[in-house]
C-alpha cells in the first residue's frame, strides 16, 4: 500500500489502489483462515476460533450503498453547482462518527481514512473531475473510424441498452463494479500469494531498513498471517515424514511393528511434549515443539558424526595425497586445454550474441502487442459483463412481476367465484322453494278449475278454427294477385317486343333513304339537277328526321310505360311479401295457439289424475277406510285374463272394503293363512333387498339388479297396490349406494341400473284415467313432489315410447301395460330425482377433477414458450410435451370417466349429455379466463389453447360419436376466440369479416373485449385497425341504448339436460327375458319365475 510509505497527500487515483488493497487484504485474510479452518477440520483435530483483524468497517466506509464515499461523490457528480469543498462538507457530515474517517484540523478539502495499514491522508480537489471523466463523444467517433483495428478497439461505443437504462456512470462506479468481478473471480478460484518487499527507500543493493520491511510485511497483513498460524498448530507433518526424521531418537521404535499414528505418539511421548494434536494423516505440533525435537535430533546426529569423522579423516587425507599427486600430472594438460577453450569460447559468445538479440527483440515485440491485445480483451469484457448483469436484472425481475401478478389476480379471481357460488347457491334455494310453494297453490287451485279449462279448450278451438279460415282466404287472395300480376307482366313485355321491333324497322327505313339520295347524287348531272336535287334531299332528309324524332318519343314513352310496369311489378311483390310475412306470423299464431291448446288439455289431466289421487287419499283418511287396517298392506287386486287390466276397479275397491269390514269380525283361525302368506312375502322383499345391495354385475351388456327388480315387482303386482314398502326400501338402497360421492365406479354403476329400470317403468305404468291424453313435452324444471307426480301423470300408454317398446318386447308375457296406483308413480319420480342425482354428482366430480388443470391450460409457462422458440430440435420437443401436459391430464380424465361408464354400460345417450356438458363447462371457464386477464390474449398464447383443443379434438374422434355427441360444438366460443388471436394480418381485417366469417359466435362486447386486450408477443403484430374498434364502440353503444345484455362473460349451465321421455326414446330396447337370476335368490322357490323358460 504505497500511501502509507510516505507521509505524501494523495488524490483519487490512490483512493480507486488504496481501496483495491482494503479488498484484497480481506480476501487474503478470510482464506489464510479458511485454510487452517479446513485443514484442522479435514484432520478432525480439537481446536478454538482464531481472531483475526477484518477491515469490513473500512470497505463499508468506502463503497456501502447509500452512504458511502463512492455513492456521495457520484451524487455529488450529478448536481451541475456541486464543488470539492461542498463535496468534502458532505463527507464531513455524514461520517463524523465514523471511526475509520478523520477529518484534518486545517484543511477544508482533505480528509483521512484509516486503512487496515495506517491512516492516509486524501485531497478531495480533484475527485470530481476525475470522477466524472469521460470520452469525447467526437472524439470516440473518430478513434471508432480508424482503420487500425487497435485504435478502432481502444474506446468501443457503449451499447444502446446501457446507455438508456442509467442516467450517469462515473469512472467510481465502474471501478467498484470491475473490483467486485475481480473479487467474484478470485473466490471461484484457488489463489497463491506472492508479497514483494521494497528492501531500502534509496533503491540500492544489498541494504535492509528493518524497520521499513517490518511496516511493509505489517500493512501486507504477512504477520497477522503468522500470527494466526502461530496461535493455532504452526507445525504440521505426515507420520511418514516424522517417522523419517524423528525415527533415529527412539530406534527400538521404528524396529517394533507398530502402526506409524502409534509409533508417532510413542517418539513424543518419549520426547516429553505436549499440547500436541494427532490427525487422520498428520501430527500437529505448536510453536517451538519442532525446534525441540530438531534439537534432540541434532545431539543424536552430532555424536555420530564425531565417531564417523574419526574414520573418514585418515580416508580422506590418504585420498588428498593421491589426488595432489595425480592433479600435478595432468595440471599441465588442463593448463593448455583452458587457453584453447577460452579462444573457443570468445568466439561461440560472438555468435550467441547476435541471435540473443535477434530472440529478444523478437520477444520485446511480441510481448508488448499481447500486453495490448490483453487490455483490449480486458475491457471488452468488463463492459459486456457490465451489460449482461443490467439485462439479467431486468429480466428477473419482470418475471418476479408476472408471477406476483399471476397470483394476485388467481387469488382475486377465487375469492370472487366463491362468493359468486355462495350467492347463487342461496339465491337458487330460495328461487326453487318460492317455485314449489307456488307450483303446489296452482296446483291445488288448478284440481277447482277443471270446468273453467274446459271452456278456455273450446274457446280455444273455435278461435283455432277461425285463424285456419282467415289463414286459407289470404292464401287464395294471395294467388289470385300472383296470377293477375304474372298476366300484366307479360302484356308489358310484349308491347315492350313491339315497340323495339317497330323502331329497329324505322332505322332501318332511314338507312336505306339515306343510301338511294346518296346513289342518286353520285349519278345525277354536276350542273343542270344540282339544285331540284339538294332541295328534293333536304325535304326528306327533314322528313325522316321528323319521322325518327316521332319514333324517338314514342320509344321514350313506351319505356316510362315499361319503367312504370316494373315499378308495378316491384309494388306487387313487396305486397307479395308482406302477405306472406302475414302468412308465416298467422301460421306462427296458429302454432303457439295449438301449443297452448296441448297445454291446456295436459294440465286437465293433470288435475284430472291429481283430483283421482287426491280422492283415493281421502278414501284411505276416511272413517270407512280405518277397517282396512285388518286388511293385509300389499292388497293383490284381481285381473280379467284377457287383457291383464282391472275390470271395474271403483266397484272392486268398494267391495274389497265391504268385504274387509264383514271379515274383520270373522275368527282369528281364518285369517292365519293370510298372515303367513304376508310373511312369506315380506322375507321375499327382504332377500331382494339383501340381493340388490350388492354389485350383481352385467349380464349380455343388461344391468341385473334392475331387470331383477322389475321381474320381481310386475309378480308381485306390487304397481297396483294401494299401501306397500317395498319402493321405500328400494329407494333407501340406492341412496345407501351412493353416500360416497368420490366413488364413482358406485355412481356408474348405479346410474346404469337407475336408467334402465326407469326406462322399463316408463313403458310399462300408466295413470289411471290418462288414456286419452296428449303425450308428455319438454319437462320442466318443476323440483316438488307434485311438479314430478305431474310429469308421471302426464306420460300416456299411447306414446311413441311404449309403442316401441311393446313392438321389442312384445314376444314377452311378463312385460305388459298396468295401471299404476299412488306408490308406484311417487316411485317413478323418486327414481327419476335420484337417475339426476347420480348423474350431476358423475359431472360434478369430473367438474372438479378437471378445474384445476383448466387454470393451468389457458396460459402457457414462459420457460417453456422460451425453450420453444431458442431451443433446439430435442428441446423443443421436450418443451412441447410439457406443454401439453396439463391437457393431456384432462384428456386422462375424460378417458377415466369414459372407461369407467363404459364398463358399467351406462346408455350412450347419457354418457353423450356428460361429456356434452363438461365441454361447455371446458368453453366456460377458458372463454371467461380470456377475457379477464390480459396476459392470456397474446399470440403465442393462442397458439398454446389452440393445441391443447386440438388434443380434445383428437379425443373426440377417438371416442366416437356415439359418446362423444356433439360435445367438440359446445367448444365453439374458445375455438373463435383462438382464431383470432392467432390469425395474421388484422388491422387488414374488417369488421364484418370478423362478425360474419371469423367469430359469428361472438357478441360485439366480447370481440371488443378481445380486440382491445390482444399483444403479440411473438412477432409484434398489432390488433385490428383503429376504425373496426371505433365501429365496436358504436355497436356497443346503441345496445346499451337497445337495454341489450352488456356482459361479455358466460354462464355454465348446470341443470339436467335430459327428461323421462328423452331416455325412453333414445336408450335401445331392453330383452330381460335371458337375464339370469343371482346365485342368491336362485335356490330360493320364491322367485322360481325369475329363472328361464327352459328351467
Amino acid at each position: 500500500m504505497l500511501s502509507t510509505s510516505c507521509a505524501c497527500v494523495f488524490n483519487f487515483e490512490q483512493f480507486c489502489i488504496n481501496f483495491t488493497n482494503e479488498k484484497l487484504q480481506q480476501h487474503f485474510n478470510q482464506h489464510v483462515f479458511k485454510m487452517e479452518q479446513e485443514e484442522y477440520t479435514k484432520e478432525e483435530i480439537n481446536w478454538s476460533y482464531i481472531e483475526f483483524v477484518d477491515n469490513q468497517d473500512v470497505l463499508d466506509l468506502i463503497e456501502k450503498k447509500p452512504g458511502g464515499i463512492i455513492a456521495l461523490l457520484d451524487e455529488a457528480c450529478m448536481f451541475p453547482k456541486s464543488t470539492h469543498e461542498t463535496f468534502a462538507q458532505k463527507l464531513y457530515q455524514t461520517f463524523k462518527t465514523n471511526k475509520r474517517f478523520i477529518k484534518p484540523k486545517l484543511s477544508r478539502t482533505s480528509f483521512t481514512i484509516s486503512h487496515y495499514a495506517g491512516e492516509v491522508v486524501y485531497l478531495a480537489d480533484q475527485f470530481l473531475d476525475k470522477n466524472k471523466d469521460y470520452v469525447v463523444a467526437e472524439h470516440q467517433d473518430l478513434l471508432t473510424a480508424s482503420k487500425c483495428p487497435f485504435v478502432a478497439g481502444l474506446f468501443p461505443p457503449l451499447p444502446e441498452e446501457s446507455s438508456k437504462s442509467s442516467k450517469f456512470s462515473s469512472i467510481g462506479s465502474r471501478f467498484k463494479l470491475q473490483l467486485q468481478s475481480l473479487m467474484e473471480t478470485l473466490s471461484s478460484t484457488e489463489p497463491h500469494y506472492i508479497r514483494c518487499v521494497k528492501p531500502n527507500n534509496l533503491l540500492k543493493p544489498a541494504i535492509f531498513e528493518n524497520a521499513n520491511i517490518i511496516q511493509q510485511l505489517r500493512c501486507g497483513g504477512v504477520l497477522e498471517a503468522i500470527r494466526i498460524s502461530c496461535a493455532g498448530y504452526p507445525t504440521r507433518r505426515t507420520f511418514y515424514e516424522l517417522l523419517l526424521r524423528f525415527g533415529l531418537l527412539a530406534p527400538e521404535v521404528l524396529e517394533g511393528n507398530h502402526d506409524d499414528k502409534v509409533a508417532c505418539q510413542m517418539i513424543l511421548d518419549k520426547m516429553g511434549l505436549k499440547g500436541y494434536q494427532i490427525g487422520k494423516t498428520k501430527v500437529f505440533l505448536r510453536a517451538g515443539q519442532m525446534a525441540e525435537l530438531d534439537a534432540r535430533r541434532t545431539e543424536v546426529l552430532g555424536n555420530a558424526a564425531r565417531t564417523i569423522q574419526r574414520q573418514v579423516r585418515t580416508y580422506i587425507a590418504r585420498k588428498e595425497f593421491i589426488s595432489l599427486r595425480r592433479a600435478a600430472f595432468h595440471l599441465q594438460s588442463h593448463c593448455r586445454g583452458v587457453s584453447a577453450r577460452k579462444l573457443y569460447e570468445g568466439l561461440r559468445q560472438e555468435a550467441a550474441a547476435s541471435k540473443i538479440q535477434k530472440n529478444f527483440r523478437r520477444y520485446t515485440a511480441r510481448k508488448a502487442y499481447l500486453t495490448l491485445c490483453l487490455s483490449a480483451i480486458s475491457l471488452q469484457t468488463g463492459l459486456r459483463a457490465m451489460t449482461a448483469r443490467n439485462v439479467f436484472r431486468f429480466r428477473k425481475q419482470t418475471k418476479a412481476a408476472i408471477i406476483i401478478q399471476a397470483k394476485l389476480r388467481h387469488h382475486i379471481a377465487y375469492s370472487y367465484y366463491k362468493r359468486l357460488q355462495k350467492a347463487a347457491l342461496v339465491s337458487q334455494c330460495g328461487w326453487r322453494q318460492r317455485v314449489a310453494r307456488r307450483e303446489l297453490r296452482m296446483l291445488k287451485m288448478a284440481a277447482k278449475e277443471t270446468g273453467a279449462l274446459k271452456e278456455a279448450k273450446d274457446k280455444l278451438e273455435k278461435r283455432v278454427e277461425e285463424l285456419t279460415w282467415r289463414l286459407q282466404l289470404e292464401k287464395r287472395l294471395r294467388t289470385d294477385m300472383e296470377e293477375e300480376k304474372a298476366q300484366e307482366i307479360t302484356k308489358l313485355q310484349d308491347t315492350l317486343r313491339e315497340m323495339q321491333i317497330q323502331v329497329d324497322e324505322a332505322n332501318a327505313r332511314v338507312i336505306k333513304e339515306r343510301e338511294e339520295a346518296q346513289k342518286a347524287i353520285e349519278e345525277a348531272p354536276p350542273i343542270i339537277k344540282e339544285t331540284p336535287v339538294i332541295v328534293q334531299d333536304t325535304e326528306k332528309v327533314e322528313s325522316l328526321t321528323a319521322e325518327v324524332e316521332s319514333l324517338k318519343a314514342l320509344l321514350l314513352s313506351e319505356r316510362q310505360a315499361a319503367e312504370e310496369a316494373r315499378k308495378a311489378h316491384a309494388d306487387g311483390e313487396a305486397r307479395s311479401t308482406e302477405l306472406a310475412k302475414k302468412l308465416e306470423d298467422a301460421e306462427k299464431k296458429m302454432d303457439q295457439l295449438q301449443e297452448s291448446v296441448q297445454r291446456l288439455e295436459e294440465k286437465l289431466s293433470n288435475s284430472e289424475s291429481e283430483n283421482q289421487v287426491l280422492r283415493q287419499q281421502a278414501l284411505t283418511m276416511s272413517p270407512t277406510g280405518k277397517s282396512l287396517s285388518a286388511r293385509p298392506k300389499s292388497m293383490i287386486i284381481q285381473r280379467t285374463p284377457v287383457n291383464g287390466h282391472v275390470a271395474n276397479g271403483e266397484v272392486k275397491v268398494a267391495s274389497d272394503m265391504i268385504l274387509s269390514v264383514s271379515n274383520a269380525r270373522e275368527p282369528e283361525s281364518e285369517e292365519k293363512p293370510q298372515k303367513s302368506l304376508n310373511e312369506k312375502q315380506q322375507e321375499n322383499q327382504d332377500l331382494l333387498i339383501k340381493c340388490v345391495s350388492q354389485n350383481l354385475g352385467f349380464s349380455g351388456g343388461k344391468p341385473v339388479a334392475a331387470c331383477v327388480i322389475y321381474k320381481c315387482l310386475l309378480h308381485w303386482r306390487s304397481f297396483e297396490v294401494e299401501r306397500t314398502t317395498v319402493f321405500d326400501r328400494i329407494i333407501q338402497t340406492i341412496a345407501s349406494a351412493i353416500e360416497v360421492p368420490d366413488n364413482n365406479d358406485v355412481l356408474a354403476y348405479w346410474l346404469s341400473n337407475s336408467s334402465t329400470l326407469l326406462l322399463l317403468l316408463q313403458h310399462t305404468l300408466k295413470a289411471s284415467g290418462a288414456a286419452s291424453l296428449t303425450p308428455q313435452r319438454r319437462r320442466t324444471s318443476s323440483a316438488s313432489l307434485f311438479g314430478r307426480m305431474s310429469q308421471g301423470l302426464r306420460a300416456s300408454p299411447q306414446s311413441t315410447g311404449l309403442s316401441y317398446l311393446n313392438r321389442g318386447l312384445s314376444r314377452l308375457d311378463d312385460l305388459r301395460q298396468v295401471e299404476a296406483k299412488y306408490p308406484a308413480l311417487l316411485f317413478k319420480q323418486q327414481l327419476t330425482a335420484f337417475l339426476e342425482k347420480i348423474y350431476g354428482m358423475i359431472r360434478d366430480n369430473l367438474k372438479k377433477e378437471i378445474s384445476p388443470l383448466l387454470g393451468l391450460c389457458i396460459q402457457a409457462p414462459r420457460t417453456s414458450r422460451a425453450s420453444l422458440v431458442k431451443g433446439r430440435a430435442q428441446a423443443n420437443a421436450f418443451a412441447q410435451q410439457a406443454l401439453i401436459a396439463h391437457w393431456q391430464s384432462i384428456v386422462k380424465s375424460l378417458n377415466s370417466y369414459l372407461k369407467t361408464m363404459k364398463e358399467n354400460n351406462v346408455p350412450p345417450f347419457l354418457v353423450r349429455k356428460v361429456f356434452t356438458q363438461i365441454f361447455s363447462f371446458i368453453n366456460v371457464q377458458l372463454f371467461n379466463s380470456l377475457l379477464l386477464r390480459r396476459e392470456c390474449c397474446s399470440f403465442s398464447n393462442g397458439e398454446y389453447v389452440k393445441s391443447g383443443l386440438a388434443e380434445l379434438e383428437q379425443w373426440c374422434d377417438e371416442a366416437t360419436e356415439e359418446f362423444a355427441g356433439s360435445a367438440w360444438d359446445e367448444l365453439k366460443h374458445i375455438r373463435q376466440a383462438v382464431g383470432f388471436l392467432v390469425i395474421h394480418q388484422k388491422p387488414k381485417k374488417t369488421l364484418n369479416e370478423i362478425t360474419k366469417e371469423l367469430c359469428p359466435v361472438l357478441s360485439i362486447q366480447q370481440l371488443y373485449r378481445i380486440s382491445t386486450m390482444y399483444w403479440d408477443d411473438k412477432y409484434g403484430t398489432h390488433s385490428v385497425s383503429s376504425d373496426v374498434i371505433s365501429s365496436m364502440r358504436v355497436m356497443m353503444t346503441e345496445d346499451s341504448n337497445n337495454a341489450v345484455s352488456s356482459s361479455f362473460l358466460l354462464d355454465d349451465d348446470s341443470s339436467i339436460p335430459f327428461s323421462v321421455d328423452d331416455i325412453s326414446k333414445s336408450m335401445q330396447q331392453v330383452d330381460i327375458a335371458d337375464i339370469d337370476p343371482p346365485s342368491l335368490i336362485r335356490e330360493n322357490s320364491g322367485f322360481g319365475f325369475l329363472l328361464p323358460r327352459s328351467e
